[in-house]
């Protein structure tokens, strides 16, 4: 069984459904949760970067975050498990490396998060964080697919 479980959660459906999947796996004794979310700074506008907004913007990206991860606490004591949360921040770094880097560090046996599933021009213009992780990580990685249709 697993010991360490890293979930990656960004707020939406999608990765809460990974987070309440990890919970259910941490159901066995002396299993560890760590709920991770990335804050990527050059996300925003670089053309107002020496502005106060850009600052403005950061703050409420940090915040939104810190919510983020708040949210995933509760559900875990919902669920009766005790999880540890960190707010990653990185500047221009891809979500991915940041979760495969915090999963060394970390030293996680398992990484469980949500991914949409998403196919032709929006994966290619939205981009695949998880197909990403599943090339790079260092541990096993569950992804739970958003079910849309069936």
């Amino acid at each position: 069984m697993y010991s360490r479980i890293l979930v990656p959660v960004d707020g939406s459906s999608c990765s809460l459904k990974g987070l309440t999947e990890a919970l259910k796996l941490a159901s066995a004794p002396k299993t560890r949760v760590k709920v991770i979310h990335v804050v990527n700074e050059l996300i925003s506008e670089p053309a107002l970067a020496a502005t106060e907004y850009h600052q403005a913007l950061i703050e409420s990206m940090r915040e939104t975050g810190k919510d983020v991860l708040a949210q995933a606490q509760s559900i875990a004591r919902l669920a009766d498990a005790d999880v540890d949360t960190e707010l990653l921040e990185t500047i221009g770094g891809r979500a991915s490396d940041c979760i495969v880097e915090a999963a060394k560090q970390w030293h996680a046996d398992l990484i469980v998060m949500g991914t949409h599933g998403r196919r032709g021009m929006s994966r290619l213009t939205l981009g695949s964080d998880a197909e990403l992780v599943v090339r790079s990580a260092p541990v096993p990685v569950l992804l739970v697919r958003e079910r849309t249709d069936i």
